[in-house]
């Protein structure tokens, strides 16, 4: 069984064939998938597809870093209120992205190091989202891990030494289809990482591995994630299924 450990299928790109795309990555023996939250607005919509497709969908709640503002103080009271309605299985999707614009960067740390605490104290772990901002996201998790915390960093593609990092932080490395890209070097990074760090993603509907770059991903698509892991660390598909697998049960309690 594989587990996506990231997407976002209940957006607008799979409003006309959600249940295609359902029972698409079922035939790819793909059985659970997570749902982190992006902002306030797209709450109702992750809980009306984690409530149709219960026991495979499994939402989380957070503020992604794009979508801190002026305003997320706000935002973020109203994420904490929906905690206290409704069952989330973990904090995400959060973190530092300085990629676009550094405008709001106080504010970002400011929501992460507060939905860290937050984790912490429910209990729940945590989907970090990095770009361009290791350095900030580590010094932030390094203060606030006092035993508590532990999740992913979503999307890894960084060096040896960042993954070790977040290793021994004792968080798990998102995997998903960057590795199949010829020019990414992830795979020769993995290759000096135990796959028992490792968890498999998509990060539906974007990234989509080869040979769907470019276009709309997929949960289904994560066989093409695990293929390539495979290869990297010369297992069987069923052992690197095996190991992520059980991460991702472990991490959120399924």
């Amino acid at each position: 069984m594989l587990i996506d450990s990231h997407s976002h299928i209940y957006l607008e790109d799979f409003n006309n064939d959600l249940g295609e795309v359902i029972q698409r990555s079922k035939d790819a023996g793909v059985e659970k998938i997570i749902l982190p939250n992006i902002d306030t607005g797209t709450i109702e919509r992750l809980l009306a597809v984690s409530k149709k497709y219960h026991g495979i969908c499994y939402p989380l709640i957070g503020l992604h870093p794009t979508s801190v503002d002026a305003g997320y103080k706000n935002k973020l009271r109203e994420m904490e209120a929906w905690l206290e309605k409704e069952k989330f299985y973990g904090i995400g999707e959060v973190g530092i992205d300085l990629y676009w614009d550094k405008t709001w960067q106080k504010e970002q740390e400011d929501a992460f190091i507060y939905q860290l605490r937050v984790a912490k104290n429910k209990n729940l772990p945590v989907v970090i989202h990095v770009r361009n901002s290791f350095a900030e996201v580590y010094n932030i998790l390094e203060k606030e891990q006092d035993g508590r915390l532990e999740g992913i960093f979503h999307c890894f593609t960084g060096n040896v030494s960042e993954a070790k990092k977040i290793t021994g932080l004792g968080f798990k490395l998102g995997v998903g289809g960057v590795v199949t890209f010829k020019n990414s070097n992830l795979r020769e990074v993995l290759q000096q990482i135990d796959v028992c760090h490792l968890v498999l993603e998509t990060d539906s509907p974007y990234l989509a591995p080869v040979p769907f770059r470019g276009k709309r991903n997929e949960s289904a698509y994560l066989k093409l994630v695990a293929d390539k892991v495979a290869e990297v660390y010369s297992l069987p598909p069923d052992e690197v299924a095996r190991v992520t697998s059980g991460n991702v049960k472990s991490l959120f309690g399924l």
